[in-house]
């Protein structure tokens, strides 16, 4: 019985060197499109202004939407299967 109850328990947060990955996972592919996707029009921009309006959409985009998804497909892979 004191197994089961193990197993039910939360299993807590990922360790942080999970999170940076999933992190990692979320703003690569993000500042990738991003990138390409204002170069038609920043190409005589200021590299810190392209880098702050790009950092404007995509910090945003990751932490509310990406990043939450990435976790819960992480959480499910350590899920026993039924």
């Amino acid at each position: 019985m004191s197994q089961l109850s193990h197993n039910n328990a939360p299993a807590g947060p990922p360790s942080v060197h999970v999170r940076a990955v999933i992190t990692w996972i979320a703003i690569f592919p993000l500042v990738t499109l991003g990138f390409f996707a204002i170069a038609p029009f920043a190409t005589d921009w200021n590299p810190v202004l392209r880098a702050f309006v790009l950092s404007i959409v995509v910090v945003p985009v990751a932490v509310y939407l990406v990043v939450p998804q990435l976790m819960r497909a992480y959480k499910s892979l350590g899920r026993p299967r039924r």
